[in-house]
């Protein structure tokens, strides 16, 4: 159409000069030609420069499938003196978030297959059954009075007395299905909270870095009582990790910083919610003290609330809880582990562990420092690690959605 009112606006002006139209027509084909528009960039590489696009640095692919137990390396995991690293279930390709019934069958969610998991723990060995197929992004699982809670990318469903229909699950429930269906950190990780009356989960920036609309990037809550949805926190570009603290009730979680500013910027970070409303600064503010390249101009970061912890930059920290037994070691009570999941836009990776966060009486961190690595050697990988759950004889089990697969950490004196 703007092709076409050009040549009619050259034809008319040739006429006015006394041309022919041919002549117009002749003019019109010399002109050069209005150039096509740019090619809008995947949601992951927005905010990524020339220089940056030259190093070919693209999402790690997905765990579609699982290792064979045989070819999964357990032994190159490694974690301090006392403490024992096993493979406890496997056969979950892109096994993720973790669920236990108080009965003791594990749930987990997967982001790409759709499948979601059941592990019986049979003493010497475990069971896995796939209790459900076809789901769009099933990653958060919750439990709940006899009932498994799945967060799907746009909807929370319900399967009732699952656990004496594991063989024959029973058609999902639909809780609530007005979520945005965003697929760019549209999968959720989702908590119960201790009152058993809400659902927490998070809805995230549809895209690397952009002012995102007001139900994006943020934590939200689910009553189940009313099904009404309330936001609890802005500011969150992606959460993909919360537990509450054991004592204050207080709700903490994983966020994952903006891609493209540089090797060591921004950091992952983890928050503490201690009252609604709080916004911790996306897409302003990152880190809570690096203004946006972009979007930070003409702001300032004490507009916003800090992180309590900088984890490191590009690590990518999902899964997370306080460490609620009494295996371990009296100095790991109510400590934090945390899922690292590892970088993809670094030009060194870095991540790919799970890392402990030491708190004091207050809350306030005092030490971060490795607790199992091995999964990387250097650029190669064999699997990542993106969920831990700390089960009833105070073990601590870590998902891993590239090998699916469930490693347990033991301790013994």
């Amino acid at each position: 159409m703007q092709q076409r009112r050009f040549i009619r606006t050259l034809q008319n002006a040739a006429l006015t000069l006394g041309l022919g139209l041919a002549s117009a027509g002749a003019f019109a084909q010399a002109a050069p030609a209005a150039p096509a528009a740019a090619a809008i960039p995947p949601t992951w590489a927005q905010g990524r420069t020339p220089e940056q696009a030259a190093l070919n640095l693209t999402p790690n692919p997905p765990g579609m499938t699982a290792l064979p137990a045989s070819d999964i390396p357990t032994q190159n995991l490694k974690a301090p003196a006392g403490f024992k690293v096993e493979l406890w279930a496997t056969g979950m390709p892109n096994a993720r978030s973790m669920v236990q019934s108080p009965s003791g069958t594990l749930f987990v969610g997967t982001r790409f297959t759709g499948n979601v998991y059941a592990v019986i723990d049979k003493g010497d060995k475990r069971e896995v059954k796939t209790i459900a197929k076809g789901l769009h992004r099933p990653n958060g699982v919750a439990f709940k009075d006899g009932s498994l809670y799945v967060a799907e990318l746009s909807r929370i469903i319900r399967y009732d007395n699952i656990e004496a229909n594991l063989d024959n699950p029973p058609a999902p429930v639909v809780v609530f299905d007005a979520l945005p269906n965003d697929e760019a950190h549209g999968w959720k990780f989702m908590k119960l909270s201790p009152d058993g009356n809400y659902l927490y989960f998070q809805i995230g920036t549809p895209a690397n870095i952009v002012v995102q609309p007001v139900t994006h990037a943020t934590i939200v809550r689910l009553n189940l009582k009313t099904n009404k949805l309330e936001t609890m926190a802005h500011g969150v570009r992606n959460s993909v990790g919360m537990d509450f603290h054991p004592v204050t009730q207080e709700l903490w979680f994983t966020n994952n910083g903006r891609d493209w500013v540089n090797d060591d910027l921004p950091n992952d970070t983890l928050h503490r919610l201690t009252r609604k409303g709080m916004n911790f600064g996306y897409p302003f503010c990152h880190q809570g003290d690096l203004l946006d390249p972009d979007h930070g101009k003409g702001r300032t970061c004490d507009e916003f609330d800090k992180p309590v912890l900088k984890i490191g930059p590009h690590v990518a920290a999902l899964g997370m809880r306080f460490y609620t037994g009494k295996q371990f070691p009296a100095e790991y009570k109510n400590n934090i582990f945390i899922a690292e999941h590892g970088s993809w836009n670094r030009t060194k990776k870095t991540g790919y562990d799970v890392v402990r966060v030491v708190l004091d009486a207050k809350g306030n961190v005092t030490k971060k420092e490795v607790f199992i690595s091995g999964w990387a050697n250097g650029d190669d990988y064999f699997g990542r690690p993106a969920d831990v759950h700390v089960l009833k004889d105070g073990s601590l089990l870590v998902s891993d959605d590239v090998a699916g697969a469930i490693f347990r950490v033991t301790y013994a004196k």
